[in-house]
């Protein structure tokens, strides 16, 4: 009553000084933790000035704040309706279509915009809200309409040829890379050079692009994160035309500079190695819900999740959602639970919401994120249709892989140092061969060797233990395809078994590789 009282006794002061007056009394309330004071003071401001777009996203941002989602969405949609270029209303109301994974909604929102009118602040903050929903071509679309707009920012291209490399567009992906290389000295530490290098494969040791990357390291005060990057991309360029001695001078020196800033501790992966392998399983539910079929692709990095994760997708009855960080999130918030039995069905229906979304009547979703084999135990208690595909590959490739990749995420820690490379391979063992040996009915193990094979064979034996329908797998998926991962290029080429026993070619320049056992 107080805060109506007040509102009351200004109201006449605040209608003379406009709609601006409103806001700064509603936001100063905000500030000193009087939400129902800015609601009232909201309402009111509304009621004065009914056109208001400013006071209209103001009370709907404190109605989502309060809970009251359906009210916050309807008066965001309906300004929407009536001003569908005002990017604050769109903003707002996309992350409270994110919050309830309702991704396409959120793609529909943002695409109203017209980007072409927008600064070019808001057009970025569109771009990464879309690529945060996992929506790469609108995000790109978005891009390539304000660079029309602002063809000299060098941002909007470097973001460009993110998207477009993840799209499988690698002619822009290189041309907006090497704009952004051009005009902004930053795009080396935004990974450009990198994501350029990775974006061709190279077949003539005197491209230019050689003598390009290295007028990159020569740059002065280079900082050392930029320098591994382009380290990283000229180690690609010198692999790809096979030249092992400098490619891994240039992986060794890119790895160092990587691992130093990037501490990881043995001891503290085997104490998490070994509380797993110690942990007593969980009895799943009994029902789950037989319309959401979670598979999960994992496994070391490098060791053909995405090959294998890809050629699953094509089948109809299948969504691939990628490289999900939620399940490791979720384990966590299950082992803080005081209730866990209740934590663990509130994490299931999480999950399920998060992962299938609005945009598809597929019944099996595929998350294949590699790291999931930390927590085998925790899929396959939360959730009771759910397959685990563990994929495996000779230890010496995969360490070398994953020595040749610059990875995005501190999760990736390990993968800059032989030796931490090696400690995390022997406890993924450890893991695998308890998984398997306690969920054998659950849990399928893949080679990479085999599958690279012959692709179709395996893939078709893995869908009829998975559960799909008959389905003709040497077909093309007809969707768009997406890879988010250090494999955006290679997952796009013919399979090939080139890479089996590739670090033969490395075992003089990098003797740890020998030390990894089979």
């Amino acid at each position: 009553m107080r805060a109506r009282s007040v509102v009351a006794v200004d109201a006449r002061t605040m209608m003379q000084q406009g709609a601006g007056a409103w806001l700064e009394r509603g936001r100063a309330q905000v500030l000193r933790g009087d939400v129902d004071g800015a609601m009232a003071t909201f309402a009111a401001a509304l009621a004065e000035h009914p056109d208001s777009a400013d006071v209209v996203v103001a009370l709907a941002g404190l109605e989502w704040q309060r809970g009251r989602v359906g009210d916050a969405e309807a008066r965001l949609q309906a300004l929407l309706a009536h001003e569908p270029g005002c990017p604050a209303a769109a903003f707002l109301l996309a992350r409270l279509l994110r919050d309830q994974a309702r991704m396409a909604a959120v793609e529909r929102t943002l695409r109203a915009v017209d980007w072409r009118m927008a600064r070019v602040g808001d057009a970025i903050q569109a771009i990464e809200l879309l690529d945060d929903c996992g929506r790469k071509r609108a995000a790109l679309d978005v891009a390539e309409v304000a660079i029309a707009k602002h063809p000299d920012d060098p941002r909007l291209h470097a973001y460009a040829g993110m998207l477009a490399m993840q799209l499988g567009e690698f002619e822009l992906a290189r041309e907006r890379y090497a704009f952004a290389l051009r005009r902004d000295p930053r795009a080396l530490e935004w990974q450009s050079a990198y994501g350029y290098a990775v974006s061709k494969r190279y077949s003539d040791g005197d491209d230019a692009d050689f003598t390009l990357m290295q007028g990159f390291l020569e740059r002065p005060q280079l900082a050392d994160a930029a320098r591994a990057s382009v380290l990283f991309g000229l180690g690609k360029m010198h692999d790809d035309v096979g030249r092992a001695a400098q490619a891994a001078a240039c992986l060794r020196e890119a790895n160092r500079l990587v691992a130093a800033q990037l501490p990881w501790s043995a001891k503290d992966w085997r104490r998490l190695v070994a509380a797993r392998l110690d942990a007593k399983p969980v009895a799943p539910p009994a029902a789950g819900d037989d319309a959401f079929v979670p598979v999960f692709v994992l496994g070391l990095p490098r060791s053909g999740t995405t090959l294998v994760a890809d050629w699953l997708a094509r089948h109809p009855a299948v969504c691939n959602r990628g490289e999900l960080p939620l399940v490791a999130r979720l384990a966590a918030d299950v082992a803080r639970a005081a209730n866990p039995v209740a934590a663990r069905e509130a994490t299931a229906r999480t999950y399920r919401v998060q992962v299938r979304q609005d945009d598809t009547a597929a019944r099996w979703f595929i998350d294949k994120q590699p790291l999931n084999f930390l927590h085998v135990d925790f899929i396959l208690a939360t959730f009771p249709g759910a397959r685990v595909v563990y994929c495996g590959r000779d230890a010496r490739d995969t360490a070398l892989s994953i020595f040749m990749q610059h990875f995005a995420g501190a999760e990736y820690a390990f993968a800059y140092d032989f030796e931490r490379i090696a400690a995390v391979v022997q406890g993924e063992r450890r893991l695998r061969g308890s998984a398997l040996q306690r969920h054998p009915a659950r849990v399928r193990e893949v080679r990479y060797e085999e599958f690279v094979a012959d692709p179709l064979a395996a893939t078709t034996t893995l869908a009829a233990w998975i559960g799909l329908p008959p389905h003709d797998f040497a077909r093309a998926p007809a969707s768009e395809r997406v890879i988010s991962t250090a494999s955006a290029w290679q997952a796009r080429q013919p399979v090939h078994a080139r890479s089996i026993g590739r670090w033969r070619a490395y075992a003089e320049h990098l003797p740890e590789l020998a030390a990894f056992d089979p």
